[in-house]
């Protein structure tokens, strides 16, 4: 692709949703600096280029997008020649409506083409007017394009897009289109070449990352990706998001529990725990056949942690119905859920459905759930008490750990772990990516903590890493060059990479 910036323009891509989205923004900003640009440093308002990476999950997601435009209008105003771009599954849903609210936008495009952006932009500027280009299907396939890694240590890896099913709360399926493979071999290849970057654990991304295989007849296909990964020498933890339960099979269990490198640490998403609800959102499992898979899994790997996304107030549930999801999470005893209000996506069946339950109901018992699933957190928690674990040391996962003389990590089960440092010296800290065999002290419903003892070091080993060194090597880049956590998220984070996030709303992957 020929040049299309020259070195003193600056971009910032801000990014909504799912983990597919973040994956996307890391393409589109190794998109921006192929073409020349340089990220900038103080933000917004100090940008060249501003790429919103949008999301189409809940009713007010587009009164996000206006709010957010008409904030970037005023700045735009005092800065000519700044450009303002528009992409993801809001801009797939919305075409030319967004032109049409805030005729400063000067390029719209959709999931299916951002290799397009660095020339819709340029086509931009030369032409002055804005440019709307939105594929119905996909051009390329994402993987192929330039990417900025947010990681030095940990990257995802996209394994398909798009996605199969028919939920009815859900638009992914007519935002990104049906599934597309990759082939076994491109996915392999690219995780070598991460870890001989420095990676050492990867994440198998797809909107229904179970169903791989799909496309190419091969139903076996996913539980034979995670054992090839396992071969891979130097990769040292894997881990996928998300399955559905439709199509989790025993072989996946067997994978899991017999590759040493994927790590025992499941999330799958469980929507509801009732029949009738199930039916409603076109779920093809039942509460039977979801904890039939739960106890699969737990008698394979018996210290997995075990995540879920869960949805109150679905149109028509019913009071037995929400016991019916507060039973689900008893028994299943999940780790941590993702627990979300039922938001109208608009453009989907549920969002016209009879029965929307009142707002106030669904506050009602989303209350409830949210202070079940905190007590079965915490006490699952309390559990690991006492364990010595080993940690992937991260970067930028505690918030407080300057005032607390800790540093932070996630375990093989992906809990994060706040430990302590003491007066260790500068210079031989762990270092992001490296790793620290730790005995965790403390536990709280989020986290856990290490602490010496005195206030001195909880470290018992460190192990530098290549993934360490590829952290190191990063900070002693300049500063423009530097690379670090770019993705401003709008969701809640909950793993790996240091940018990661879960989906909102159960939107992305689910």
């Amino acid at each position: 692709m020929p040049d299309t910036a020259t070195t003193d323009q600056t971009y910032i891509v801000r990014t909504y949703g799912c983990q597919m989205n973040v994956h996307d923004s890391e393409r589109l900003s190794g998109l921006l600096e192929g073409a020349g640009y340089v990220r900038a440093a103080d933000g917004a308002s100090e940008a060249d280029v501003v790429v919103l990476n949008t999301c189409a999950v809940r009713e007010n997601a587009d009164n996000r997008l206006y709010g957010n435009l008409g904030h970037l209008a005023s700045v735009k105003a005092g800065r000519p020649g700044m450009r303002i771009a528009v992409g993801g599954c809001l801009a797939q849903k919305d075409r030319g409506e967004i032109t049409r609210r805030a005729p400063w936008v000067d390029v719209v495009f959709g999931t299916h083409n951002i290799g397009a952006l660095p020339v819709l932009l340029e086509r931009a500027r030369v032409q002055d007017e804005a440019q709307v280009e939105i594929l119905e299907s996909l051009d390329v396939f994402p993987s192929t394009l330039p990417t900025r890694r947010e990681s030095a240590y940990a990257a995802w890896v996209s394994v398909s897009v798009g996605c199969n099913n028919t939920c009815t709360f859900c638009i992914v399926p007519a935002l990104r289109g049906k599934e597309k493979d990759r082939r076994p071999g491109e996915i392999l290849s690219e995780i070598e070449a991460l870890v001989a970057e420095g990676v050492c654990e990867v994440t198998l991304l797809g909107q229904n990352v179970n169903a791989y295989g799909s496309e190419f007849g091969d139903r076996e296909a996913f539980a034979k990706l995670l054992r090839a990964c396992g071969q891979i020498e130097g990769l040292e933890r894997v881990r996928f998001t998300s399955p559905h339960p439709r199509d989790f099979t025993d072989d996946v269990i067997a994978a899991m529990a017999q590759t040493p490198n994927v790590m025992p640490q499941l999330h799958m998403p469980l929507q509801s725990g009732s029949d009738t609800v199930l039916r409603a959102m076109r779920r093809s499992y039942r509460q039977d056949r979801y904890l039939g898979i739960i106890e699969r899994v737990r008698a394979a790997m018996p210290d997995a942690a075990i995540t879920t996304d869960i949805i109150v107030g679905f149109p028509g549930e019913t009071e037995e119905d929400f016991e019916q999801t507060m039973h689900v999470v008893r028994e299943a005893r999940f780790s941590a859920a993702f627990t979300f209000q039922y938001s109208k996506r608009p453009g989907t069946p549920a969002a016209t459905m009879e029965e929307q339950v009142p707002k106030e109901v669904v506050q009602a018992r989303y209350e409830r759930l949210v202070a079940l699933q905190e007590e079965i957190s915490w006490e699952e928690n309390k559990k690991q008490v006492g364990r010595t674990v080993e940690l992937l040391v991260a970067e930028g996962e505690g918030r407080k750990d300057g005032e607390t003389r800790r540093m932070s990590g996630r375990a093989p089960d992906n809990r994060l772990v706040h430990f302590a440092v003491g007066s260790t010296p500068a210079d031989e800290l762990p270092r992001p990516g490296d790793m620290v065999s730790v005995q965790v002290t403390y536990a709280a419903p989020h986290h856990l903590n290490a602490d010496g003892a005195d206030g001195g070091s909880a470290i018992k080993a460190l192990r530098r890493t290549r993934s360490g060194d590829a952290w190191q090597a990063r900070q002693e880049q300049p500063e423009g060059e530097r690379r670090g956590p770019a993705v401003a998220l709008g969701m809640p984070s909950i793993g790996q990479p240091a940018a990661a996030a879960q989906a909102d709303n159960a939107c992305g992957v689910c």
